[in-house]
């Protein structure tokens, strides 16, 4: 893409100069005006390689490394390091090599006189919309370490949440894997030598010990098959999740499972409110941070929800009744909470205690999962043991029988 040596001048007269990366002027021209500017002049100083920014390894940052650089920026900013400063500290403090690579590149456009939220633009990958949106505000507010600080504690309770949720799901994985790995060994190492004996022994089996035995000769001897199916499955799964109807799909079946369904709906209405409130806390306009939260929340049928109701902002409707549109998804204390902080003007700090309430409601759920999925396992788990127990006991009692 080419980059532009551009002078831009506000409606009260001051002047912009600078060089920057864009498509072409009309882009240029259009992102400028947003910042409250027009474009004088502009001349293509160089054309940048399409490779520029592309990392040799996974092009992944962890959300835990995002928040130590935020709260380490916003430390710096406040003790009046300069910017190329601070983010050339940030590179040398980094571990991951693609977040090095990152950071060097918005270090080298700031000494070219490019705004840090441009900078940021450019690495979607790792500065979502609302992080770029938000240092957008402290530019033009003069207000970048309170704007820090806000997106700092906003990436630590992300990752609290998180975390939370992960870590509910450790017990059912291990409880499903161990499962998974122990009767393969049996299939694979005890079934075929029972299946000897029976063989030799020339016993009559029932349909059952048919069917184990069956299995388990299918793993020893077709044992790439079922790895390619495994496979098939995992990239069949992946591609409907990718795909927007399947996704929509996927995302209406989980809204209709018991308790699954309760926790995502308040894991999504704590992302939305823990969004807004750090946005409208910002400065951000109501409709634009609307519009930023759809990339908040995970499940398609939210997406909607906010959508539809930053049209209906926008057309000068509140936020509460555009939003009750979607009791299903959003209770009704949310609504009432939201409409008594429109009321009093306190939109932000009510959404920011509504935060608070559905990530406690989201720890108290992740704390009795287990508890909820233990017995369903447990009689899961006894189910398949006795099945194979009784297919593989009931030939030898059999046996014994003729004895």
């Amino acid at each position: 893409m080419p980059i532009y040596s551009y002078i831009a001048k506000s409606f009260e007269g001051k002047s912009k100069k600078g060089t920057i990366e864009f498509k072409n002027k009309k882009e240029l021209a259009s992102a400028l005006k947003e910042d409250g500017f027009f474009l004088v002049s502009a001349e293509i100083v160089r054309t940048s390689k399409k490779k520029k920014n592309i990392s040799l390894g996974i092009k992944y940052v962890s959300l835990t490394e995002k928040l130590m650089a935020t709260r380490n920026l916003q430390v710096m900013i406040a003790a009046g390091v300069p910017l190329p400063r601070s983010l050339e500290i940030l590179n040398t403090q980094a571990k991951n090599k693609y977040f090095k690579k990152v950071l060097s590149g918005v270090k080298d456009d700031i000494i070219k006189g490019v705004a840090l939220s441009d900078a940021l633009k450019r690495y979607p990958r790792v500065f979502p919309e609302i992080y770029y949106s938000m240092i957008q505000v402290g530019e033009k507010t003069g207000k970048m370490e309170e704007v820090l600080d806000i997106l700092a504690l906003q990436l630590g309770r992300t990752h609290e949440l998180r975390s939370r949720v992960k870590g509910a799901m450790v017990y059912p994985a291990v409880i499903i894997a161990a499962m998974l790995v122990i009767g393969g060994i049996m299939l694979v190492k005890v079934v075929p030598q029972l299946s000897k004996t029976f063989q030799e022994l020339k016993v009559e089996l029932p349909a059952s010990t048919l069917l184990v035995i069956g299995l388990g000769n299918f793993f020893v001897h077709r044992w790439y098959i079922v790895i390619l199916i495994l496979l098939i499955l995992v990239f069949a799964i992946i591609i409907l999740i990718r795909n927007k109807t399947g996704k929509r799909y996927f995302d209406a079946w989980l809204l209709r499972i018991p308790v699954i369904s309760g926790l995502i709906k308040k894991i999504n209405c704590a992302y939305t409110s823990l969004t807004l409130s750090a946005l409208i806390q910002g400065g951000v306009p109501i409709v634009t941070a609307l519009g930023i939260s759809v990339g908040a929340v995970s499940n398609v049928y939210f997406k909607d929800a906010l959508k539809d109701a930053a049209k209906k902002v926008q057309k000068g409707e509140r936020l509460s009744s555009a939003m009750s549109k979607f009791p299903n998804l959003y209770p009704i204390l949310f609504l009432q909470m939201l409409q008594v902080g429109e009321e009093t003007g306190e939109t932000s700090s009510m959404l920011a205690k509504l935060a608070d309430f559905f990530e406690d409601q989201v720890n108290n759920i992740t704390k009795n999962l287990s508890s909820i999925i233990e017995p369903v396992l447990l009689l899961f788990v006894g189910a398949v043991v006795a099945f194979f127990a009784i297919a593989m006991v009931q030939p030898i009692y059999s046996i014994m029988e003729g004895m």
